[in-house]
């Protein structure tokens, strides 16, 4: 799997949101660019993208930011990767090689179950999830 720039950091982005979530207060543009060293008007586009989906809201004002828009536990890391992949993404693969070659249709078949297994696999993976291992992180850390 390709993880571009846009798509890490829009999963920075979300995951911080989820470590805010409940805390009342909307999380800050600047303040995720600046603890995760992330360019601060690439995140302005990302999040705007990712409020047209439904998945966050913004406060505006002087305490203003971003919040998720429901739980973490309610959004999988396979969401976040189909907003930002958006119209972007293929339906079906293609290929330079004969697609009536039955050697690249068996090749076909098996990139198609990878997708498969990866979509999967990133639809069972929530935010709450990520969460939990992200403080795990900052507690090992901290014995450290």
């Amino acid at each position: 799997m390709k993880i571009s720039a846009k798509m890490e950091y829009a999963c920075v982005a979300m995951l911080e949101l989820a470590l805010q979530y409940g805390s009342g207060k909307p999380v800050r543009i600047r303040w995720i660019a600046d603890r995760h060293d992330v360019p601060s008007r690439f995140l302005v586009q990302i999040l705007l993208e990712l409020k047209e989906a439904g998945l966050v809201t913004s406060v505006r004002g002087a305490a203003g930011g971003y919040q998720l828009r429901h739980p973490p536990g309610n959004i999988s890391l396979g969401q976040v990767v189909d907003v930002i992949k958006g119209a972007s993404r293929k339906d079906g693969q293609t290929t330079n090689a004969s697609p009536d070659s039955n050697i690249v249709q068996v090749l076909q078949q098996i990139w198609n179950q990878v997708e498969a297994a990866e979509r999967q696999m990133l639809n069972d993976i929530t935010l709450a999830d990520l969460s939990q291992r992200a403080r795990g992180q900052d507690e090992q850390m901290d014995d450290i």
